[in-house]
């Protein structure tokens, strides 16, 4: 909990110099710097990922490779503006060879997610693929059979649905991971963070 003299810009520095010093796993030793966010420190919208991948390692931000720009391309189709979501990762360090982070590398990260979701303050989170649905619910069900459902707990709104880097490779998918954003946006209206919108944006065709 802040201080009444503690501004949110101090303790969210305080927080990423923390990320940037933790050496809690082995990826911390292979990794060139910690990537912790993008979009608005505190916001009504997380996604989470996975982790970062080789751009990102070298940009320090999350999801600015491929998969990134389709996750953006989606999200501005409905209208979601960059200060009203946070992104960001299960683990905050890239794996190598951009592998599935192991158990204790998501175990290791966890204590900074929660941090992170306390500064953040998010109503909605969106979870972007079967590793952040599983370690970020500890749920062992395949994401096919659980995107596009709401799930809630402690009073956040969480909804699953496909990483953008499987609907690259898997592009015939695309209208499930749309349908799953549209629900996103419906419930953000419904929360009273957006207005309706006027008209149903057409599904984006491009990849990035």
């Amino acid at each position: 909990m802040m201080s009444e003299t503690q501004s949110l810009d101090a303790v969210w520095q305080q927080f990423i110099e923390d990320c940037q010093q933790c050496r809690c796993c082995p990826l911390g030793q292979s990794r060139k710097q910690a990537v912790v966010w993008r979009g608005a420190i505190q916001a009504p919208l997380m996604l989470i990922g996975e982790g970062p991948g080789a751009e990102e390692d070298e940009r320090g931000q999350p999801f600015v490779g491929a998969a990134g720009r389709l996750l953006d391309l989606l999200l501005a189709a409905v209208g979601f503006t960059p200060d009203r979501f946070h992104i960001c990762n299960i683990v905050k360090c890239r794996p190598p060879q951009n592998r599935i982070p192991a158990p204790e590398e998501a175990k290791a990260c966890k204590p900074l997610l929660a941090r992170q979701f306390r500064l953040s303050r998010p109503k909605v989170i969106v979870l972007l693929g079967a590793t952040a649905f599983k370690y970020f619910t500890g749920s062992s069900e395949g994401i096919s059979k659980v995107r596009g459902e709401w799930i809630e707990k402690a009073g956040t709104l969480i909804m699953p649905t496909f990483h953008p880097a499987y609907i690259l490779r898997n592009n015939n998918e695309r209208g499930k991971l749309w349908e799953d954003i549209n629900k996103v946006r419906a419930k953000m209206e419904e929360l009273g963070f957006y207005e309706p919108l006027q008209h149903q944006p057409p599904m984006p065709q491009g990849r990035s």
